[in-house]
């Protein structure tokens, strides 16, 4: 009988798990009157907040409207406007029409960035006259204009997915400078990660930064406080060549903010990398906490500073140390593997708007000083860094992240920790 119950309780667990666990793309693929709308999910990396959360409404737009709302924004107002339509919380169709005559206001997940000033990041839930229901920004005198038209797809208590007529906006959602004309350096600096500014100008590796913040880029700032750490190598030391290639290490040539990387496991490919695999970096998280294993050491990625499609800039509290440079000898490359999962972003569909086209941790090594530049790879000279990701060395393997279907990487390791729990709980019962 005990047997019996636990493993009835085995399977309401698995149940359970495998309900939680959503792919917001994997829903709206093959529908096809949502495939701009699926596309700018994949693009802004929308798509990965959303398969985060346990309990959400994504709200969506067809073809026609969406191609209204993307004429003459950026990438990053586009990424704006598809947070605001994601309500975290779970509204279907019963739960809307028993708001009554009443207003509801949730939080969207805009609100949640940081960047919507006050309560604008709110969205109004309103039962209109007829039985309609109403979206609209909480901002004074915003117009309901968005209307609740029906049913895509729901998981109860989980995910629900309706259709609207319309986006929901507000005065200055929109309006976002593009990437490439943001001062690195600046933003950098008052990010408290001014040794950081110091050492990319002086070597000239701002210049291929810059070039990449119109392509796709992802950079990981050390802190200030992460070179004044007891055990960091003396970077002064470093040749030229290797300055350089520990500087490119700290970026990726690809749009991959937290929530993308979360969701990645594996060897990642950094500006630096190679064919042979050397230079890249390995991603692994741990509930909302997201670490970089170097081989020699581990950083955590602590904040965000720009989040602009396709740019993203990330603070860390350690700085980055290639194998190749501070490991010691030179190890036997690495046997091919998989690549990390951060989903790659997908062109621009055909048509729309003209938005810019987008582990295992072990025992820390002991860290040594700077090598022979022997171990490192061609890189330019200090006074002529106009490297740009397309010529930094690396094959098509490592060059490119290959890409799975959006947040399956979450769905999967969610269940596979759920069913591990369970099967911890049952072991223990019997």
């Amino acid at each position: 009988m005990a047997a019996s119950h636990h493993l009835i309780l085995l399977v309401l667990c698995l149940t359970a798990a495998a309900a939680s666990a959503h792919n917001i793309t994997a829903i709206l693929d093959g529908r096809s009157e949502y495939t701009l709308y699926n596309s700018y999910l994949s693009e802004t990396k929308v798509c990965d907040e959303i398969n985060s959360r346990s309990s959400v409404t994504v709200l969506v737009l067809t073809n026609g409207a969406m191609s209204s709302l993307v004429a003459n924004l950026s990438l990053a107002d586009i990424k704006n406007a598809l947070r605001l339509l994601t309500l975290l919380d779970y509204f279907d169709e019963k739960k809307l029409h028993s708001i009554g005559s009443s207003s509801q206001l949730t939080t969207s997940l805009y609100q949640t960035t940081g960047q919507a000033a006050g309560d604008m990041g709110h969205v109004n839930i309103t039962d209109l006259r007829g039985g309609k229901v109403a979206f609209a920004s909480a901002a004074p005198g915003a117009k309901f204009q968005s209307t609740y038209t029906k049913r895509v797809a729901d998981f109860p208590s989980n995910l629900s997915v309706l259709e609207v007529s319309d986006p929901i906006t507000f005065p200055g959602l929109f309006g976002s400078p593009p990437a490439s004309s943001a001062n690195l350096t600046d933003l950098l600096e008052k990010a408290g990660c001014k040794q950081f500014a110091r050492l990319i100008v002086s070597s000239g590796v701002v210049k291929t930064y810059q070039a990449a913040m119109d392509k796709a880029l992802t950079l990981f700032a050390p802190n200030d406080d992460a070179f004044k750490a007891k055990d960091l190598p003396d970077l002064s030391k470093l040749t030229s060549a290797d300055l350089v290639a520990l500087l490119q290490y700290h970026a990726l040539p690809q749009y991959a903010p937290k929530a993308s990387l979360k969701v990645a496991s594996g060897r990642i490919p950094t500006l630096a990398s190679t064919g042979a695999g050397k230079y890249d970096l390995t991603v692994s998280s741990s509930g909302d906490e997201v670490s970089l294993d170097t081989g020699v050491d581990k950083s955590r990625v602590a904040s965000t500073v720009l989040d602009a499609p396709p740019t993203v800039i990330l603070t860390v509290d350690s700085v980055l140390l290639p194998h190749v440079i501070f490991g010691g000898a030179p190890s036997p490359a690495p046997a091919p593997g998989p690549a990390a999962d951060v989903p790659a972003s997908a062109p621009a569909p055909e048509g729309s708007a003209p938005a810019p086209a987008p582990k295992a941790a072990g025992k820390k090594k002991k860290k040594n000083k700077a090598k022979s530049p022997s171990h490192s790879p061609p890189a330019p000279p200090a006074d002529s860094p106009d490297l740009t990701p397309a010529d930094a060395p690396a094959d098509d393997a490592a060059d490119k992240v290959e890409t799975k279907k959006n947040g399956a990487a979450a769905a999967a390791v969610s269940f596979a920790a759920s069913v591990a729990s369970v099967a911890l709980v049952v072991a223990f019962l019997l």
